[in-house]
């Protein structure tokens, strides 16, 4: 007797329920580049392939159907959906039938979509990033094989937040739960309002009710995500900080997390709250780009290094256990040595535990495209290095400020470096491995408290209490 699935119309509750057996599955590769937001899109591509009767596979070469979902933040980005792509040609050569669609910010980009129709004609369909709700139709046309080469589906991008789409969640006690989309900032090196539009809130109402059904499910670790999540709910009454206070009402222990901050709208009053509240992560990622007041005003920040800094002490003052990180750009157009000197200055006042750090890559579409750069590439490079040796050395001591102390930890399950200790994540999202003894099988899903009695450059170690 064949094994039988039974699946909801995800897209619409009205409507009936799908039987599938086994033999009826096809099967469907997803690969995803990029950000966070776009690993909740492709959660959510998978959760509806499921619906049409697909089943998820790890490889390209088991698949019928492959999709990927790319990212035009920074150009290495983007050379390796190129390189990845280019792979797939021999795969479709020996398996004519197979259906490869290309999705996501790269592919909003109209330079970028007519490249890709000329220089790969084995691909079946080319999109945007506002293409979920109208996928079936795409594929069923794609797979169709009724004309040579990639059609091309480009809408404005913005306005869509596929709210009837019900993902497919891949962490076992994690969620990614969008909150908004777009980005109204228009910083002059992103490309981000371009392909995903302007800003677009969800309603308060919906996102508690997802992270409360989460929470049912037993998921601990739930990330919000936006673009600038301090905007979100601009022009209604419902604000971040109102958002987070309600996220913190739900009844039992999980850990709110969130990201990305964006320092001009990142207000004290926020603050205040998390560093009151029961739920909301110690952990604040606050990127900065850039410690010179003449760079910030080049990339159209809308702060200063000196309004910067104040934040950032106010919130190590208010939350003394917090974990502050952070992104950087090396390289942007115009910039000089001195300008760098002013962000290596700032990164030892400001020490943080960690930062994300990038070489400027020009976009085309944004405002800095067309600054003049007279820094060479082999500068660049050379600051670049001289600011991973300075953080480097702030991050090798930056989490010894937690040894002996307890932390309150989320257990993940086993180490992965030692399959005899423990590993779980802390309210500041720290990695902290443990030893728990008799029964820790059991503490996976849950909180226990750890006292640290060693620190790592990139984790924390200590023992069950």
């Amino acid at each position: 007797m064949p094994l039988l699935f039974l699946f909801p119309h995800l897209t619409n509750p009205q409507k009936t329920y799908t039987i599938y057996s086994m033999e009826n599955f096809r099967k469907a590769y997803v690969r995803t580049y990029g950000c966070k937001q776009n690993f909740a899109d492709s959660e959510k591509i998978t959760g509806l392939l499921l619906t049409l009767g697909y089943i998820a596979v790890k490889t390209p070469e088991a698949a019928d159907l492959i999709i990927f979902n790319t990212c035009a933040v920074r150009e290495n980005a983007e050379q390796r959906v190129f390189g990845n792509v280019g792979a797939l040609k021999k795969l479709k050569e020996d398996k004519p039938e197979l259906t490869i669609i290309l999705c996501g910010c790269m592919t909003q980009q109209e330079h970028a979509a007519e490249l890709f129709k000329a220089k790969f004609p084995f691909l079946d369909a080319i999109l945007g990033t506002n293409i979920i709700a109208s996928l079936p139709e795409i594929i069923k046309s794609a797979e169709s094989k009724t004309q040579k080469g990639a059609k091309v589906h480009i809408a404005e991008a913005g306005g869509s937040l596929d709210e009837d789409v019900k993902p497919l969640r891949e962490g076992e006690f994690s969620a990614n739960v969008p909150i908004m989309n777009g980005c109204d900032n228009f910083c002059t090196y992103c490309v981000v309002p371009l392909v995903r539009g302007r800003e677009v809130s969800r309603t308060a109402e919906n996102i508690v009710a997802e992270v409360k059904s989460l929470i049912a499910e037993n998921r601990k670790d739930i990330l919000l995500l936006g673009q600038n999540v301090n905007s979100y709910g601009k022009g209604t009454a419902s604000g971040f900080t109102e958002l987070l206070r309600e996220l913190d009402n739900i009844d039992g222990e999980f850990i709110i997390n969130y990201m990305t901050s964006h320092p001009k709208d990142c207000k004290k009053e926020l603050i205040d709250f998390i560093a009151e509240s029961r739920n909301i992560s110690r952990h604040l990622h606050l990127p900065v780009q850039s410690g010179s007041n003449r760079i910030l005003k080049l990339m159209n920040r809308g702060y200063t290094r000196e309004q910067y800094i104040e934040l950032a002490e106010y919130a190590k003052r208010k939350i003394p256990e917090i974990s502050l990180t952070t992104d950087i750009l090396v390289g942007f157009p115009g910039e000089t040595y001195e300008d760098f000197k002013d962000t290596l200055d700032l990164i030892r006042e400001v020490s943080f535990d960690s930062a994300y750090t990038f070489i400027y890559s020009k976009r085309e579409g944004t405002a800095a495209a067309d600054f003049d750069a007279p820094a060479s590439a082999e500068e660049k490079s050379a600051w670049f290095q001289e600011l991973l040796d300075v953080q480097g050395k702030i991050s090798e001591r930056s989490y010894e400020r937690y040894t002996g102390k307890t932390l309150r930890v989320l257990c993940l399950g086993e180490g992965r470096s030692d399959p005899k200790l423990l590993t779980g994540k802390s309210k500041q999202g720290i990695i902290v491995d443990f030893s728990a003894g008799a029964g820790s099988a059991e503490l996976r899903g849950k909180f226990v408290d750890i006292k640290v009695n060693k620190a790592l450059p990139w984790a924390l170690k200590g023992e069950i209490i």
